[in-house]
């Protein structure tokens, strides 16, 4: 029974020190997103609390949109210690391949409420004018 209980505390110390671990290193995150079509546009959400909006890039390189900021950790009135961080901060780079049935020039971006919105609009269908 002594035995048990020793191996159970050192498995609770482990567990806490991993879980700590895990919680408080800065580095690259991924915003949430969301990928919803319209008639006319696929829309893009992107969640991005926190993040102001002159940390924001979006490129758009031949089919591949690119978007990438950061959020930065510092606080108001800097506490001496945080006692847990579940959110994540530091720089982040999202990126998606576009379908060929849309026009890269066109893209259109709202940034509101902490979400940016990036509407990219469909190509008009080309008709073909058959002869006779």
């Amino acid at each position: 029974m002594e035995f048990q209980e020793r191996m159970n505390r050192l498995f609770d110390k482990s567990v806490t020190r991993t879980r700590r671990e895990e919680v408080l290193p800065r580095g690259i995150w991924t915003p949430s997103v969301d990928i919803y079509e319209t008639v006319d546009a696929i829309v893009i959400d992107v969640e991005l609390a926190e993040v102001n909006i002159d940390q924001l890039v979006v490129d758009v390189e031949k089919d591949m949109l690119t978007i990438k900021g950061e959020r930065p950790l510092s606080k108001e009135g800097k506490p001496e210690k945080y006692h847990l961080i579940e959110r994540s901060y530091g720089p982040f780079s999202r990126s998606f391949t576009l379908p060929e049935s849309v026009d890269s020039t066109g893209i259109k971006g709202n940034y509101r409420d902490g979400i940016l919105t990036l509407k990219v609009p469909k190509r008009a269908p080309k008709r073909i004018v058959i002869e006779q």
